[in-house]
């Protein structure tokens, strides 16, 4: 058990016999009556994320959720097949464990999967990841005045918005979590 006192970001709770995180946290303490705790906490399961304000002090049961670096070996519809990188142990996830990043996801990449005793509860993929251009149109001198970008598809499918000088066949670095072209890589 710990406290609405110790909250800190990313940390899982159960909250009525579902597993949430905690998205955001504010302490709050009005000049009258007691302080609270405003929180924003994301259902694990569902992904809906809900307000809740806890009294100070209020005690609430921490999950333990473990880490674990796996490798993504290959997609199969809806299905992820990962490898855990100690015991080579195989396991299928499904895609929603992975959300919209899955889409930037390519072989071998190496993905965290946090599991709730033996149960994969969700999966995230690095922040950054390096894709290479398969297409995009080629950029028009005079089109820079406001910093213009064009649409590019990327190795994994997904389609990012690039600067107008990238050409196909170019590595780039990509934010994941905001889905933004971040640099070229020299390879």
């Amino acid at each position: 058990m710990t406290t609405s006192n110790d909250f800190r970001n990313g940390m899982a709770l159960n909250l009525d016999g579902k597993l949430v995180t905690i998205v955001d946290f504010q302490h709050v303490k009005p000049g009258k009556g007691g302080a609270f705790v405003r929180s924003k906490l994301k259902d694990v399961v569902t992904g809906a994320v809900v307000e809740k304000t806890w009294r100070g002090g209020e005690k609430v049961e921490e999950v333990r959720l473990e880490r674990t670096p796996m490798q993504f070996l290959y997609r199969e519809d809806d299905m992820f097949h990962v490898m855990h990188q100690v015991t080579f142990d195989q396991i299928t996830l499904p895609a929603d464990l992975f959300g919209e990043q899955a889409q930037f996801l390519k072989e071998n990449e190496t993905v965290n999967v946090l599991m709730h005793g033996d149960k994969p509860v969700t999966a995230e993929i690095p922040n950054f990841v390096e894709l290479e251009v398969t297409s995009t149109e080629p950029g028009f001198r005079g089109n820079t005045a406001q910093g213009a970008t064009k649409p590019a598809t990327m190795e994994t499918g997904a389609v990012v918005q690039v600067p107008l000088f990238i050409e196909q066949g170019e590595i780039l670095r990509i934010d994941t979590r905001t889905k933004a072209y971040m640099e070229r890589v020299k390879r």
